[in-house]
């Protein structure tokens, strides 16, 4: 089986369903991706394919992707019943992506001997292997194709929380998964941050802010949010969500344009920092890029 890489694996299939569903297809809704999995794959695998979708009690898993004991093997995806809808969406896709890259693993290697038992921290930000990165980025471009979205909000347009919301509900993932996406491809400077009471559970940075030195150290270091800032100064929904100018010194030794949503349910702050200019042409710390660290842990709409 030749291996093909994450996102042309994922493109490939856009483009069936393209062809199939046309090119408005997100007018209609998001990819059903449960009845994706079990259409593509007896198509590309007749005699071993994925043939259920289900959810069930996976302690200390959010997904997996599980092999029958005789061969040619039938596959089942599993995912936790306590999931929303666009974590479940995004886990099945994360599992789809193990079937369709990596799923010789489990005739060649041991270790996966019984399938594939992706824990939260392998689905929501890709820890472990190489194969839990390689299967969020399938997802990624699976549930959010670059060509839609890049029609939706052009790189060089600055996204608000409110547009970002509605390609949310487009691709029908978590606000945090399409933020970050957007992050992924756009020109402008622009930074993600999450926290819960007043301290920052990752950041995020776009190319463009992270090569002028605008990134925030999360990883090792406990990052405490401005007095200032909207998650702090405890604005209301609708000031918060429409957005401020905070003057320079606030945040970095520039302004900087700042909105945050809340939400009472998963109990955290979701920032978005925006900045004016482009990006000098020097790198900033890739060292410092905090990709998906712990992005999952907000909700369909989070």
């Amino acid at each position: 089986m030749t291996i093909k890489s994450p996102r042309s694996a994922a493109n490939n299939i856009s483009l069936v369903l393209n062809t199939v569903l046309g090119n408005d297809r997100f007018d209609r809704g998001p990819v059903n991706v449960g009845e994706l999995a079990l259409e593509y794959t007896r198509q590309i695998s007749p005699h071993s394919h994925i043939e259920r979708v289900v959810a069930g009690d996976l302690p200390g898993c959010e997904g997996a992707l599980v092999p029958g004991d005789t061969k040619p093997r039938r596959w089942a995806i599993m995912y936790d019943r306590k999931q929303n809808a666009g974590r479940r969406a995004y886990t099945i896709a994360h599992e789809l992506g193990h079937f369709v890259l990596h799923r010789q693993l489990v005739d060649e290697d041991p270790d996966f001997d019984g399938g594939f038992h992706c824990t939260k921290e392998a689905v929501e930000h890709g820890a472990g292997r190489d194969i839990e990165k390689e299967a969020n980025e399938f997802a990624a471009n699976l549930l959010m194709p670059l060509d839609d979205y890049r029609r939706r909000i052009p790189s060089d347009q600055l996204a608000g929380l409110d547009r970002l919301g509605h390609a949310s509900d487009r691709y029908g993932v978590s606000l945090t998964a399409a933020t970050l996406r957007w992050l992924e491809y756009t020109t402008t400077r622009a930074m993600v941050i999450a926290s819960v009471d007043g301290f920052a559970l990752w950041a995020k940075s776009s190319e463009a802010a992270l090569k002028s030195g605008r990134f925030l150290r999360t990883k090792s270091d406990l990052f405490e949010l401005p007095a200032a800032s909207l998650a702090v100064s405890k604005l209301s929904r609708d000031e918060s969500l429409e957005g401020i100018q905070q003057k320079a010194g606030v945040w970095f030794p520039e302004p900087v344009f700042e909105m945050c949503m809340r939400t009472d349910r998963y109990d955290f702050e979701l920032t978005l920092l925006h900045f004016e200019g482009k990006a000098p042409a020097y790198q900033g710390e890739d060292e410092f890029q905090d990709s998906y660290t712990r992005f999952f842990r907000l909700g369909t709409r989070a």
